[in-house]
């Protein structure tokens, strides 16, 4: 029965585990740009390591190095933005606001993709909408500063998630995200230059950071990111961007037990929340009806 099911239970645990990244932006006590800067660095650095490991080549076509340049930066401001999100508020605010990612691609596609824009998927939005309204609707100065980091994060993760679908059709993910990786120390090390941030107290840590950054950066993307390519290979890519809708449910239940966070958060706040996520599943199990009706 587990070796039947092996690949949904690897499936379901690397959405844990993205679930987690929430968490760890509560549980490491650093400023919101140098946990994302370390996490980068680390997770690079075990990227390389593989590719060593495997006998990868590095090589990457050059025609294409612009645009890896321009979503490594997406992605760079989507995970700074949200972590600022989580560190103004709290870890479930932070993952609702990033579960509207897949309404922001209902939109982001057609320009990009050229594909048929649908008016379901904009109902779909306009949903969202109401329920973000909702969780919104007695929040202070500060967490509605959050809420707005995290749509911004969402909005930069619907970017880089439709632009990096353009990109792998001639290159190998493995090599996308090592080199936006790679763009993100880069682009994240001029900001902290910029702004006075690179120093040694800015960065100093404890054990305990150090432990959590390390499973952040090693298990949580690096590790999450290849196992995920091998689970999309086995289950199909459909499955996989449906089950990870589950992320913020995860997230959330995390948050209780371990941030407590359901002592800060009122009724609207989960209403709203469920009206989101319900939008979210919907709109996928709508797109997997429309792909079985294509392909019939």
């Amino acid at each position: 029965m587990v070796q039947k099911y092996r690949y949904h239970l690897w499936l379901h645990l690397i959405i844990l585990m993205w679930g987690f990244t929430g968490i760890l932006g509560k549980l490491i006590h650093l400023d919101a740009i140098i946990i994302v800067w370390y996490r980068v660095i680390i997770a690079a650095t075990f990227l390389a390591l593989y590719f060593l490991w495997k006998g990868k080549s590095f090589s990457f076509p050059k025609k294409h190095a612009w645009k890896v340049i321009l979503v490594g930066i997406m992605v760079a401001g989507h995970w700074m933005s949200f972590y600022y999100s989580i560190q103004l508020s709290t870890a479930s605010l932070g993952i609702l606001c990033l579960s509207t990612t897949t309404l922001h691609v209902t939109w982001l596609e057609p320009l990009v993709m050229k594909r048929k824009f649908s008016w379901l998927e904009f109902l779909f939005g306009i949903c969202v909408i109401f329920g973000i309204y909702f969780v919104a609707s007695d929040f202070s100065a500060q967490e509605r500063n959050a809420l707005y980091f995290g749509l911004f994060s969402a909005l930069m993760a619907a970017f880089f998630s439709v632009f990096n679908g353009r990109i792998a059709q001639d290159v190998e993910s493995a090599h996308i995200t090592l080199y936006e990786l790679i763009t993100g120390i880069i682009f994240i090390s001029i900001v902290l230059l910029s702004t006075g941030k690179l120093t040694v107290p800015m960065l100093k840590m404890t054990i305990s950071d150090g432990l959590w950054l390390l499973f952040l950066g090693v298990i949580c993307t690096s590790f999450a990111f290849l196992m995920t390519i091998e689970i999309v290979k086995k289950l199909g890519a459909f499955t996989v961007s449906l089950s990870i809708n589950l992320e913020p449910v995860y997230t959330i239940i995390l948050a209780i037990f371990i941030l407590k966070e359901h002592k800060l958060l009122n009724l609207n706040f989960y209403i709203g929340s469920m009206v989101i996520i319900l939008v979210v599943i919907a709109n996928g199990i709508y797109k997997n009806w429309l792909n079985k009706k294509l392909q019939s």
